[in-house]
């Protein structure tokens, strides 16, 4: 999501938050809120990393410093990526809470940041200095996790083809 998108996306969930604000419960109101600063703090994170990476990126460049031949410079700059991302994942889900069409905790949100984080693992990792039995481990965890992700995704596509099959029927 680009800082456009989710502007927007803050702008939409703010405007929809303060129309149904009215009609929601205080724990509705509570939860309303808990969402909004948690969107702000994790937007706050978000944006000092993004220039903490900016400035190291322009230091290694400016130094002569990022040499492609060395995999260390490229799994740090990649694991700093990784978090990013990991950060907008989760910041996402809150902004989709907002919104209110998700509860608080979504299963595949949850999973698809593990496997973010899973993989940022796996970038950063020196496999010549692992444990095998370390790499079998992530790996199976991977694996894990990908089955999860699937079999709740195909659970929401079947849950969305039954409110559409009985909407449907319902005309």
């Amino acid at each position: 999501m680009g800082a456009g998108r989710a502007a927007a996306a803050v702008d939409h969930a703010l405007r929809e938050t303060r129309e149904a604000w009215p009609g929601l419960s205080t724990y509705e109101r509570f939860e309303q809120v808990v969402s909004l600063v948690l969107t702000g703090l994790i937007s706050l994170v978000i944006a000092a990393a993004l220039v903490n990476l900016t400035l190291r990126i322009i230091m290694l460049v400016l130094f002569g410093l990022l040499d492609p031949a060395e995999t260390g410079v490229f799994q740090a700059i990649f694991g700093m990526i990784f978090t990013v991302l990991n950060a907008l994942e989760f910041n996402h889900s809150i902004i989709g809470v907002l919104h209110r069409k998700e509860s608080i905790v979504q299963v595949r949100t949850v999973v698809l940041i593990a496997l973010l984080a899973l993989v940022r693992k796996f970038i950063i990792l020196d496999a010549t200095k692992t444990e095998p039995l370390t790499i079998i481990g992530l790996a199976a965890a991977i694996l894990a996790l990908g089955a999860v992700h699937w079999l709740v995704r195909d659970q929401d596509r079947k849950d969305a083809a039954e409110r559409e099959h009985g909407s449907a029927a319902a005309e």
